[in-house]
């Protein structure tokens, strides 16, 4: 890791001091500048600016895992790297690509970006919008240089104390977030694949948690395991299953 005039309904206004600015929900397109909030921010005199981005709030087991990334200004002005033509939303690219965009990313000393986990145990003590929350704080705390503004994929998020532009779609919006998304999907996946060798009969490398058929069958079968979230319905509910059996 390396240290790293349109109109109000068009986009929010971009204000530094202001800790954050209204979700803006127009929709991208094929034509959309996904470098254009970016520029916006860098001409209003902010020099380093973090696009964030989670993973992982709806599976069954595994951590929420989110990351903060500042791209090269030179990317911002120039566009981006032939490497990473066609980064977008992670859950939009083949899983190859994917893997191939986030060791760029990941390997090159130009990106500053940090990786923040927070595992079952703590989702089920303080819930999974909290812990997606402090997942995306966390990141932004360890990330050097600090970002003076953050684009956030979706909604505000109040614990955020930074200024904050929300983005709904942002994904696919901002290439700061798109590579926050790839890099943070990328990490969980690996995570549940490393998970997948301890228990095996879950199939984690397969659906990374989610709550696929097999996933549900397996659960149902065998109760739930050390990274399955018991606050979450169905693994509550397959546990009082065997328990009642």
């Amino acid at each position: 890791m390396s240290p790293s005039s349109p109109s109000p309904k068009d986009s929010p206004e971009l204000v530094p001091s202001c800790p954050s600015t209204p979700p803006n929900s127009s929709p991208p397109s094929a034509s959309t500048d996904r470098f254009e909030f970016e520029r916006r921010l860098h001409t209003a005199g902010i020099p380093f600016l973090a696009g964030v981005d989670e993973v992982g709030r709806g599976p069954l087991a595994g951590p929420v895992v989110a990351a903060a990334v500042i791209l090269p200004v030179q990317w911002i002005q120039d566009g981006l790297p032939p490497e990473l033509e066609g980064l977008n939303d992670s859950k939009q690219i083949p899983g190859r690509r994917r893997e191939q965009f986030a060791a760029f990313l990941t390997q090159n000393p130009a990106v500053r970006f940090t990786v923040s986990t927070i595992d079952s145990e703590e989702i089920d003590r303080i819930n999974i919008l909290r812990a997606t929350h402090l997942a995306m704080v966390r990141c932004l705390d360890a990330l050097r240089p600090p970002p003076g503004h953050v684009l956030v994929d979706g909604l505000p998020v109040a614990a955020i104390t930074l200024p904050q532009t929300a983005l709904v779609k942002g994904d696919s919006r901002s290439y700061s977030i798109a590579a926050a998304s790839v890099i943070a999907k990328v990490h969980r996946d690996q995570l549940m694949t490393d998970y997948d060798r301890e228990w095996p009969q879950y199939g984690f490398a397969i659906h990374k948690g989610y709550p696929t058929a097999q996933h549900l069958q397996a659960l149902a079968r065998y109760g739930p395991c050390r990274i399955h979230r018991r606050s979450f319905a169905p693994v509550r509910a397959a546990q009082l299953d065997l328990f009642q059996t």
